[in-house]
């Protein structure tokens, strides 16, 4: 998210992996213990940059605070592993679906750095009125072809 110009981002650390995050956006973490359109502050903020100033965490930042919606959980796409040994016949294909966590970016808080804005909410479709979908067109059948038999019948 741009304020005035200027990217605000916060180096997170969740899950033992460390993310760059800025206000608005979406990410998929480790699975955390939080419902479907819950919130939750993430308080290991290893850096904070507005721009013209960047705070580092030795190692963390006291204060700091990143705030997340939960989008929901879900299962990553499958990844296979293979054991195998030698002369002996042995093969094992082994599966594995890692579960995460999807979270969107509310705002970014801490000591020395001017809260970022709330990220925007999307703006919802608003529905077409009556008169516009009166001048659509009526869905019609997709043309099929025709069969060899109805060939023969109609001597085209």
């Amino acid at each position: 998210m741009s304020s005035g110009g200027v990217t605000i981002y916060a180096i997170i650390e969740t899950g033992g992996k460390q993310y760059k995050v800025s206000p608005g956006e979406s990410l998929k973490v480790e699975s955390l213990d939080v419902a479907e359109g819950g919130t939750i502050e993430l308080d290991r903020v290893l850096a904070i940059s507005d721009g013209d100033k960047l705070v580092l965490g030795k190692p963390l930042i006291e204060g700091a605070r990143v705030s997340c919606t939960s989008k929901g959980d879900g299962r990553g796409v499958k990844v296979f592993g293979m054991k195998y040994k030698a002369k002996t016949r042995y093969s094992r294909r082994i599966g594995h679906r890692q579960s995460f966590t999807e979270l969107t970016i509310d705002s970014i808080s801490g000591p020395g750095i001017a809260e970022a804005p709330k990220a925007k909410k999307a703006k919802a479709e608003k529905a077409p009125t009556p008169a516009e979908e009166s001048t659509e067109k009526p869905a019609t059948k997709p043309r099929r072809r025709m069969t060899k038999k109805e060939v023969k019948e109609n001597g085209s």
